[in-house]
């Protein structure tokens, strides 16, 4: 295969030829020839190359609600763009026929077409988006493309946002977050042992870099897709809940997104309305401002309301915003700033 590859790779060469991969938490020891977990880096001849830098998988057009990013211009649409592949290996991921290369997708990686940052930039102007949405896949695994992407993006005054499971090296986050204006992250769980069992990872680095992403100034929203029997027990929703209240702050969003029967997990049924709201329950329980329910459009918990006198500033219906923010992201009835950039 033919490799376009860019500067930004973090690694280290070994003595034996191998590298040590230094883009995610995984910290992948690669041999000569082969790749990593996420399948698409590989070892040549001592040097770590991308297989999917400049290629494209799938792009669109979506309302910035889609991401979900309820803080940062709603009501906006971003230009979203994913390369194939993935660091986790999740059960339930919605993406499989894009993200799972190393599941005998690799033919993904020849159908993907090469798109250069420019060229998104240009196409992100063109259609009237105010953000580039690097999502649908890891963006850790096509971070030269972000990256590269961004830097550009930038000097056009649009923002840059990753929809991410968190799971991206310290190093890789501090390269980009100059150029990363927001950030929806997956809290997959607020167990270990789910983290280890259905997405092949661990939760502490995914915590450490939401704490350096709300410490260093990036607009940071979680979504927990809530799935029954696995990550839902009220124990677990309440230790969630109070952990990014305490440590992330209570300005933080979280989304609570219902489960539907995917890829390997089609044992379970969609998740109940009964169980969201509970999930939503232990969120304001925990003192958090902004707590949704995603993926059940005419709730209610879409709405984003002031945390201070409770009136309705966003209206929304799944994806669509009926009402929008008024008076410059601050409440028209009691003038208490919301969190975000309106």
């Amino acid at each position: 295969m033919d490799t376009l590859t860019c500067d930004t790779l973090i690694y280290d060469g070994l003595e034996d030829g191998s590298v040590r991969c230094g883009m995610c938490n995984h910290l992948c020891v690669i041999k000569e020839g082969k790749k990593g977990i996420c399948a698409v880096r590989e070892n040549k001849g001592g040097k770590l190359l991308s297989l999917v830098y400049p290629k494209v998988i799938a792009t669109g057009i979506d309302p910035i609600e889609k991401k979900p990013l309820y803080h940062l211009k709603p009501g906006s649409f971003s230009y979203s763009i994913a390369a194939p592949g993935c660091n986790f290996k999740c059960s339930f991921c919605q993406n499989a026929n894009i993200a799972q290369v190393a599941s005998g997708n690799e033919s993904m990686i020849y159908r993907a077409e090469d798109i250069l940052p420019a060229t998104i930039v240009r196409k992100t102007v063109e259609n009237g988006c105010e953000s580039i949405s690097y999502t649908y896949t890891e963006p850790t695994v096509f971070f030269e493309l972000a990256f590269e992407t961004a830097r550009l993006a930038k000097k056009e005054g649009l923002f840059n946002i990753f929809v991410t499971n968190g799971y991206m090296s310290p190093e890789a986050l501090e390269m980009i977050s100059p150029y990363l204006d927001a950030a929806n992250v997956d809290l997959k769980a607020f167990d270990d042992g789910f983290y280890k069992k259905f997405c092949k990872a661990r939760i502490e680095p995914v915590k450490s870099n939401l704490k350096t992403m709300k410490k260093i100034g990036i607009l940071l929203e979680i979504t927990t897709l809530l799935i029954p029997g696995l990550n839902d027990h009220p124990d677990h929703l309440k230790a969630m809940a109070e952990y990014i209240a305490g440590e992330l702050g209570p300005e933080t969003p979280w989304h609570i997104s219902r489960f539907h029967p995917c890829h390997n997990m089609t044992d379970r049924s969609s998740t109940s309305v009964a169980s969201l709201e509970k999930a939503y329950e232990a969120g304001k329980s925990a003192g958090l401002n902004y707590v949704y329910i995603g993926n059940l459009p005419g709730q209610s918990a879409e709405n984003t309301y002031c945390h201070s006198c409770g009136e309705l500033l966003i209206k929304r219906y799944g994806y669509h915003v009926e009402k929008h923010m008024e008076n410059n992201g601050q409440c028209p009835k009691c003038n208490t700033p919301a969190y975000g950039i309106y």
